[in-house]
């Protein structure tokens, strides 16, 4: 029991840890009170600049990476390693150390699919940066990217748990962007590199 429980528990923890907020802090700046108050790269970016906000992609990358590494390294299988990943993007978006409030879970759920399934991962990173960077919005990358991630994994790393897993991490995503939805069809939404 507690072999199967301990390592959900410790990759949420790992989400849960809040690169951009800790980052942030170590500047001088309470980055739930500036720019959309969201704890990712971008609003980091908004808020300290462009070297803060690659470490906090960093960091957050790292976390969902190191969730599924605990998997591999102890030979679960492909169900318990997605189950793991799942967990450090819950932590993520509602971080133990944030009362439950935290981010989006989009450079997590990278970092999760680097290592469980890393075609994916890469076309997934490559749509996320080409629409971010052609359009400005780093939401609508983040929404296309993961929206478009089950079908990617049908036609690049296609199994049935793997399937199902990439549907959970898409749904997990899509419904913390859900204001980030209705600001894009109000034309409200902010762009990369706007002031916070």
């Amino acid at each position: 029991m507690i072999k199967t429980y301990l390592p959900v528990i410790l990759a949420f923890i790992l989400g849960s840890i809040p690169s951009g907020v800790i980052i942030a802090k170590i500047k001088g700046v309470n980055l739930k009170k500036i720019g959309s108050g969201n704890i990712g790269a971008t609003n980091v970016l908004r808020a300290v600049g462009k070297g803060s906000a690659v470490l906090t992609l960093m960091g957050d990358i790292l976390k969902g990476t190191a969730a599924v590494a605990i998997g591999r390294y102890l030979s679960v299988g492909p169900l318990y390693e997605g189950i793991l990943g799942l967990s450090a993007i819950l932590g993520h978006n509602f971080s133990v150390f944030l009362r439950f409030r935290g981010g989006k879970g989009v450079a997590t759920g990278i970092g999760v699919l680097l290592i469980y399934t890393p075609q994916t991962a890469i076309l997934t990173l490559i749509i996320w940066l080409a629409v971010a960077l052609m359009t400005r919005y780093s939401s609508l990358g983040a929404i296309l990217s993961f929206g478009l991630l089950p079908i990617n994994v049908l036609l690049l790393d296609y199994s049935k748990i793997k399937l199902i897993i990439s549907v959970m991490i898409t749904l997990l995503i899509l419904s913390r962007h859900i204001g980030n939805i209705k600001r894009l069809l109000k034309g409200t939404e902010r762009k990369i590199g706007a002031q916070a």
